[in-house]
């Protein structure tokens, strides 16, 4: 009986021996199995899940004037930054520390702790009162704070721990000479989800990107490349360790062919231009003002009324600002006059029409009727800028802006044409001029949203009916109601032409040939397209791309230059081109429309030549414009101002060219 118990406590133990030889096996094979054929695959894994990859920020490029001195700069603000894992590892989430913070800096707690949640997680605030950033950095919980408060932190770590001090580049505006160059330079602002979506990895929440002006054309080149670093997590989601990193690489410089000096003074004489139209009871709500390179297309100098501070864009832009910038009844500031808008050309236009009669049978040495007024196609048409001169050569029809001479001259061509009956293909000599000169297309500058502007034709007559047709014609059964309980007359004389339209819009009168010759109707211009076409008279007759950047320059100082575009050649005859110029010439001299404007500018040294216009606007007060170029015997500047609502283009608008020839000279350029 002794000897059974032993047997089975060794048969006991036998198995349970062999148990744990085969759970050893297993374990062993297991591990085998992990290291041999799974390692890599789970030290990928783990490298995924316990790392994550922080975006470093390329410095954005800067915006230079010809000489080198900047438009916009990248200065640096001052940020105060804590630890997220202090945070997560205080009894209160970190109150008390961000309560300490606040109060060293002077500034309020909630504005900061709110800065220490993620947007879109619970219980934080809209944007940018929370933090729009990464979770695996150092949480910036004031910006642009003073520097001195910032570093007394850094000096009580024990009071203050887990707090940093860096600084975050911003977009600064030094303003050199004095130019702002607003609607040239644009606005930045953060990154939207499109820009992230769409920019497949090379932008990210935290980046700006440009929004208008040279910030958005050349947003690609300014921006640089990011770089990265890769941390370490633990758990937690606390940065443990850095395990690798890519330096960003910055943004190019953009040099530009502006002249500050020159721009300063631009916009101060465009400036002046408004107020001396409003001095005169005009409302004066637009303007702008160009200078352009005629040897190349360089536009040396460019200013748009009314203007404002692109800085209000640095850090994020306020709600009422924003307001404020876009708001109709403030001028709408953001807006450039110089790209988006389109004025009557007036009696600029002329210069066009000189060698459009010539192609269509009008002689140089004849001599054509300066009345008062003229009878065309049942409808008085006046003289606007000019009075009657009697029988004048075309020379003088230009120096002193005779409109009856060029509405004969288009009324003969319409005629000539087949008037009413004339199919919508017909060749007409003036349309075909004005856009040989660039006119109805867009020039090709280098900002963006940049119009189109309108060459009225028999096609674009007929197409303009047809898409407003059915509102005409209610219009000419209901009237206009709205407009009469203020001005009867008005809305009587809108109803008549409602009707007309009605039931004929689509036809193209001798009218609206008449009208076209001197720059009115529905002809509609940038002042880009206006100094394109004075630089074509200027240079003999090329159009060029008007081109504000110059070249790209490298941190390192290698430049790439920004070459000029040469877009056509205007077919003008040798004869007529030199003819146009001699009259230019007299315009700014005693006896021209601009003579008065131009009184002691030194003429012998530096002669110029130019063009007024006062165009009607129909409901508005006159645009006022004038173009010109010199000197005359080497043109190299193109000028051109025009003031919406500023009336006379030889009062309002000359004078200003007159004081950026002034400039031109002062400045040795």
């Amino acid at each position: 009986m002794s000897t059974r118990p032993r047997r089975r406590r060794v048969g006991v133990a036998g198995v349970v021996l062999v148990l744990l030889v085969t759970l050893f096996g297993l374990l062993v094979g297991r591990l085998g199995q992990l290291q041999l054929v799974q390692g890599p695959d789970l030290a990928r894994a783990a490298v995924t899940v316990n790392t994550r990859t922080v975006t470093e920020h390329a410095l954005r490029g800067r915006v230079l004037d010809r000489t080198g001195a900047p438009f916009v700069d990248s200065s640096f603000d001052t940020v105060v930054t804590v630890e997220r894992s202090v945070l997560v590892g205080s009894d209160d989430g970190g109150r008390d520390l961000v309560t300490r913070v606040a109060s060293a800096l002077g500034l309020p707690f909630e504005q900061l702790w709110g800065k220490t949640m993620l947007c879109g997680t619970s219980g934080a605030p809209p944007a940018p009162a929370c933090f729009n950033g990464s979770p695996f950095v150092p949480i910036p919980v004031a910006a642009g704070v003073d520097a001195r408060r910032a570093l007394t932190l850094l000096e009580q770590p024990e009071k203050f721990p887990g707090v940093g001090v860096t600084t975050e580049p911003v977009r600064a505006y030094p303003r050199p000479h004095g130019a702002l160059a607003a609607h040239l330079l644009g606005w930045v602002a953060r990154a939207g989800a499109d820009d992230v979506s769409e920019s497949r990895g090379s932008i990210d929440a935290e980046d700006v990107v440009g929004r208008s002006g040279l910030e958005a054309q050349y947003d690609r080149v300014l921006r640089g490349t990011n770089g990265s670093t890769v941390v370490a997590i633990d758990p937690r989601g606390i940065v443990t360790d850095t395990v690798g990193s890519t330096p960003p690489v910055a943004g190019r410089d953009l040099v530009t062919h502006l002249d500050a000096r020159l721009q300063a003074r631009t916009e101060a004489a465009l400036v002046r231009a408004v107020a001396s139209a409003r001095a005169q009871k005009l409302r004066a709500d637009t303007g702008a003002a160009v200078v352009l390179d005629v040897t190349n297309g360089a536009v040396v100098a460019a200013a748009s009324y009314p203007s404002y501070d692109p800085s209000a864009f640095s850090g994020g832009i306020s709600r009422a600002d924003l307001a404020r910038l876009t708001d109709e009844r403030g001028g709408t500031p953001l807006r450039s006059r110089l790209t988006a808008e389109t004025f009557p050309p007036a009696s600029t236009f002329k210069v066009i029409s000189v060698p459009a009669a010539v192609n269509a049978g009008a002689r140089l040495d004849g001599t054509y009727d300066c009345s008062p007024a003229v009878s065309v196609g049942g409808r008085v048409f006046n003289n606007f800028e000019s009075r009657g001169y009697g029988p004048i050569d075309l020379h003088r029809a230009l120096v002193v802006s005779c409109d009856t001479v060029f509405y004969r001259l288009a009324y003969a061509a319409w005629l000539e044409q087949g008037g009413l009956a004339a199919p919508v293909t017909v060749a007409d000599p003036f349309v075909s001029m004005a856009r040989s000169f660039g006119l109805g297309r867009r020039t090709g500058v280098d900002l963006p949203g940049e119009a189109a502007g309108r060459v009225p034709d028999r096609a674009w007559k007929e197409q303009y009916w047809l898409a407003t047709k059915d509102e005409t014609c209610r219009r000419a059964s209901t009237g206009y109601p709205e407009v009469a309980r203020t001005d009867k007359a008005r809305a009587a004389y809108l109803g008549r032409l409602a009707a007309e339209n009605c039931s004929a819009g689509y036809q193209y009168r001798a009218g609206d040939a008449v009208n076209f010759s001197i720059g009115q109707g529905d002809t509609a211009v940038t002042i880009l397209q206006m100094a394109g076409v004075y630089a074509a008279i200027a240079n003999g007759g090329t159009l060029w791309q008007p081109q504000v950047a110059a070249a790209y320059r490298t941190p390192g100082g290698e430049t790439t230059a920004v070459a000029p575009k040469r877009v056509a050649t205007v077919p003008l005859r040798s004869d007529v081109l030199a003819y146009v110029r001699s009259a230019l010439a007299d315009v700014t001299r005693p006896g021209g429309s601009a003579g008065t404007a131009f009184t002691g500018f030194p003429q012998d040294r530096y002669p110029l030549a130019g063009k007024t216009g006062t165009g009607e606007v129909f409901g508005k007060q006159a645009t006022a414009w004038f173009a010109g170029y010199g000197p005359t015997t080497k043109p190299r500047y193109a000028v051109v101002v025009v003031v919406g609502q500023g009336g006379s283009g030889s009062k309002v608008a000359a004078p200003a060219v007159r004081q950026i020839f002034d400039a031109i000279l002062a400045l040795g350029l």
